[in-house]
């Protein structure tokens, strides 16, 4: 597979990267490609929580809920491991079933830890299927080392992404 296959888009804490692979991913599908791969959202209705976030499977649209309840005063990571566990089954099965392209929400500090998604980016690759992520530019070293420094970095814009779809074998 050509390195471009593996796409990053290196964003700030400013940006909201989120939006951003969203309206990607919309507009990957609205063209015709066949997703998989988890987007991570937000979850603003919950007033009790406003850090509650949800994993969004591309393939089949469910909501998995991504935080877990620590209580009060808790500062230990709030990421449900079980909610992981149903990210990387649905990226697994979207490799199976033969997906276009697989998007996962970022590479951050779960999968520089050697958590997270990393397998599943890992899976992904070795499978054929081409890899969209973002990376801040925070572990943009780590990110380096993970892909033998291989694949487009792009800078976060929706013509970015689009254009690196476009311009792999195939897609034009």
């Amino acid at each position: 597979m050509p390195a471009t296959a593996i796409a990053a888009v290196v964003y700030k804490p400013t940006d909201n990267i989120e939006a951003l692979l969203a309206q990607a991913a919309r507009a990957l599908a609205a063209d015709g490609v066949k997703l998989g791969g988890v987007l991570q959202h937000d979850i603003a209705t919950v007033i009790d929580d406003p850090c509650a976030m949800e994993l969004e499977n591309l393939e089949t649209g469910e909501s998995i809920p991504l935080s877990q309840e620590l209580g009060r005063g808790s500062v230990a990571c709030r990421v449900d491991p079980d909610a992981l566990a149903r990210g990387s089954v649905a990226v697994r099965g979207a490799i199976e079933r033969g997906v276009d392209l697989v998007i996962i929400n970022k590479f951050g500090a779960q999968e520089v830890s050697g958590a997270g998604l990393r397998a599943e980016m890992g899976e992904t690759v070795m499978a054929g299927v081409p890899l969209l992520t973002a990376v801040g530019e925070r572990f943009l070293g780590e990110w380096k080392n993970f892909t033998g420094d291989e694949g487009a970095l792009l800078p976060p814009t929706l013509e970015a992404v689009l254009d690196w779809w476009s311009a792999l074998p195939g897609q034009a």
